[in-house]
């Protein structure tokens, strides 16, 4: 059953959130070749979302060193981070 992992980031400015933005846009699909789809949306200036979603909690798991490498990297310019991952229940396209 596919699972999904949800990062909410609240970024200490609206230029380091742009950077982020960019950043993720440009690498993230080939930095998580697993993720069975990628979304990332901004809320406000400085809040960003990213959504991943994977076959399997395996999957999502052999993901995690990219993502702790990637969040590392950035740690400075977050000011509050918050990540939920659960099982899809519904993923609906048209």
């Amino acid at each position: 059953m596919s699972v999904a992992r949800i990062t909410t980031i609240n970024f200490k400015s609206k230029e380091d959130a742009n950077k982020s933005i960019e950043d993720y846009s440009s690498n993230a699909s080939s930095e998580f070749p697993e993720a069975e789809q990628l979304l990332q949306f901004r809320a406000s200036d400085t809040t960003v979302m990213a959504i991943s979603l994977y076959a399997d909690n395996d999957a999502m798991e052999r993901a995690s060193a990219a993502r702790s490498k990637r969040m590392s990297a950035n740690e400075s310019v977050f000011e509050v981070v918050d990540t939920k991952t659960g099982t899809i229940t519904l993923n609906h396209k048209n």
